[in-house]
């Protein structure tokens, strides 16, 4: 992986989990489905990258996990928000305006003037 490939991935990190917490807060979510949610966004993720990402969050106590056996002895795991993801949700969803803020529509306007 080139330099500013590693660089995009670590910074997009940060974008996948606020996007995980944010359909989250909406219902469960499975693997699966954030996988093709995530490729919707234009993000190339592999099973790989999102599992350790969703375990990750669950450590930290922004998910929860609940798993059923649908489909034989394979388990489905469902991530739910818990209270302190809602709370990390709801300041991240604050910093992420500003940030649009700033560097969206700071530019935008920029942009206008001759």
């Amino acid at each position: 992986m080139n330099e500013m490939k590693s660089i995009q991935r670590e910074i997009l990190l940060g974008f996948w989990k606020i996007h995980i917490l944010h359909h989250a807060a909406e219902g469960p979510v499975v693997g699966q489905w954030m996988l093709q949610e995530l490729r919707r966004h234009g993000y190339d993720l592999s099973p790989g990258t999102l599992y350790p990402i969703l375990h990750r969050m669950e450590q930290l106590g922004w998910l929860r996990c609940e798993g059923d056996h649908p489909k034989g002895s394979r388990t489905r795991k469902e991530y739910s928000l818990t209270v302190k993801g809602q709370e990390i949700l709801t300041l991240l969803r604050k910093q992420v305006e500003e940030l649009y803020e700033e560097v969206i529509l700071e530019e935008k306007e920029l942009e206008k003037q001759p």
